[in-house]
């Protein structure tokens, strides 16, 4: 069985002291274990791709510099602009198929899938990278309202029947993660647990659950 991983997402603000924040997240998650945190999306809103790109700029560089993928959010215009890794896909934000021609075959491309056992091998069937399933618990980032919340079956079933990892996201802390993890999720995506308060003391917190 493969380690879980960890999927930062960014908050929405992204500027004023928020590089230095990543650098020190990501240098943590190298010191407890050099593949704890493996991906970082870049999740802005409302803002022209011109602002979005200069802002992407230093984040980028520092995860090359940890050797984290550094994937964009719902923008395949965006993620072609900034030569990314890859772009996380929405429902409404086009095809893996449509990324794939836009982006080559080395990108890589997530798709949120829900609680959706057909959106996801959909997706899979499509040429996705990854599928993420969320929100799993209640989250400011990804809720949706009244909108199902998948269990961590879901994701046991997916990991007995795909090749294709599993993303777990929402609401998701060093104190609920561990079923995630049981139930075989091969990242756990997270925003708010992470920038919402002392960003080193938190991935030292999920490096133990995840880690021991």
């Amino acid at each position: 069985m493969t380690q879980t991983q960890l999927y930062l997402i960014s908050p929405l603000d992204v500027g004023g002291d928020f590089p230095a924040r990543l650098e020190r997240a990501l240098a943590a998650g190298a010191r407890r274990h050099g593949d704890l945190v493996t991906a970082f999306q870049f999740r802005v809103k409302g803002l022209d791709q011109h602002e979005a790109a200069r802002l992407a700029a230093p984040l980028q560089a520092i995860c090359a510099a940890h050797d984290v993928a550094f994937i964009v959010n719902d923008s395949i215009a965006l993620a072609k602009r900034l030569k990314a890794d890859g772009v996380h896909l929405g429902q409404e934000d086009g095809s893996p198929k449509d990324a794939r021609a836009e982006l080559g075959r080395e990108a890589q491309i997530g798709v949120t899938c829900h609680a959706s056992r057909h959106l996801a091998m959909e997706a899979g069937e499509a040429g996705a990278d990854y599928v993420a399933f969320g929100a799993f618990y209640p989250s400011s980032t990804k809720d949706k309202g009244d909108a199902e919340r998948p269990t961590p079956e879901l994701l046991s079933w997916w990991t007995q029947l795909f090749e294709i990892p599993c993303v777990a996201i929402g609401g998701i802390t060093p104190d609920n993660c561990k079923p995630l993890i049981e139930a075989g999720a091969d990242f756990l995506a997270v925003s708010h647990a992470v920038w919402g308060g002392d960003e080193v003391a938190a991935i030292e917190a999920f490096a133990k659950v995840m880690r021991g």
